[in-house]
């Protein structure tokens, strides 16, 4: 089993989460977004939408994180023998999860500077791959379209208030029903909390914790438990608690501008 995914992509963290605490081995392969590496013309002919991750197994590929994270639920059911099929509750925080998408309200927060200039290097790259590449000349296009269509819909607040609206929702729910379980969907930890952790890590990595997390204690005190667990250190803390996500950015940061520098795309 490979996994193609990177420490950026929220959907991505989901599916890693998932795949460390049933504990099934994989392959891991990284392929970074903000570097382009998602455009490269190999990885663009298995997967055309260029997002992460991408899950396969032998000849089945799986691209969306939600059919990942069912798949890996089904999977550890036949190896480990699992009696406990995922219950309503799980399914009904799975998909109110995913309706989310962290992406405007990710780059709405990221500096403007530093956004406009991997946009920008992400685009030349996209151009170098539609020469490489003529055949997909047309869907690299579309990828074109969709880098500008999403710099055109930062430059509208109101969809950075429809996301932050959206995300309020999800946490008020969730403060209600952690002040009732210890867990999203109950007494146990499930793949709904798979779905959420990154939600809340993705928060304080751009350090908007006291305005979405710490005035709701609940989630707070659910943020600082799952903190603790093994997978969470191996997925997320590794790259981005304290120091390590000056690190992180840094080397990609410098990458970036060395390309850009010698104009490698």
């Amino acid at each position: 089993m490979q996994l193609y995914h990177h420490p950026y992509s929220m959907d991505s963290q989901k599916v890693r989460l998932a795949l460390e605490e049933k504990g099934i081995d994989y392959t891991s392969y990284h392929v970074n977004p903000l570097t382009g590496k998602n455009m490269d013309v190999l990885f663009f002919r298995m997967n055309q939408s260029a997002k992460l991750p991408v899950f396969q197994n032998g000849s089945h590929i799986i691209f969306q994180a939600i059919d990942i994270i069912q798949y890996i639920e089904n999977l550890s059911v036949s190896l480990n023998g699992e009696d406990n099929p995922t219950n309503t509750m799980v399914t009904e925080w799975i998909e109110r999860i995913d309706l989310w998408s962290p992406k405007i309200f990710t780059l709405a927060h990221v500096p403007e500077k530093y956004r406009l200039f991997v946009s920008k290097f992400v685009r030349r790259v996209v151009i170098a791959r539609m020469v490489q590449a003529p055949d997909l000349a047309s869907v690299y296009h579309l990828k074109l379209r969709e880098a500008y269509g999403t710099e055109e819909k930062l430059k509208n607040p109101e969809n950075l208030k429809q996301s932050e609206e959206k995300l309020c929702h999800l946490l008020d729910d969730a403060e209600i029903q952690l002040g009732i379980t210890k867990y999203l969907a109950g007494e146990d930890y499930t793949m709904a909390d798979s779905m959420f952790i990154p939600v809340l890590a993705r928060i304080v990595l751009l350090d908007l914790e006291e305005e979405f997390i710490t005035c709701r204690p609940n989630v707070s005190a659910y943020y600082n438990m799952v903190k603790k667990r093994p997978s969470f250190k191996k997925v997320i803390a590794k790259y981005f608690q304290g120091w390590r996500k000056y690190k992180t950015l840094l080397r990609t940061w410098c990458f970036l501008h060395i390309r850009d520098l010698f104009r490698r795309y």
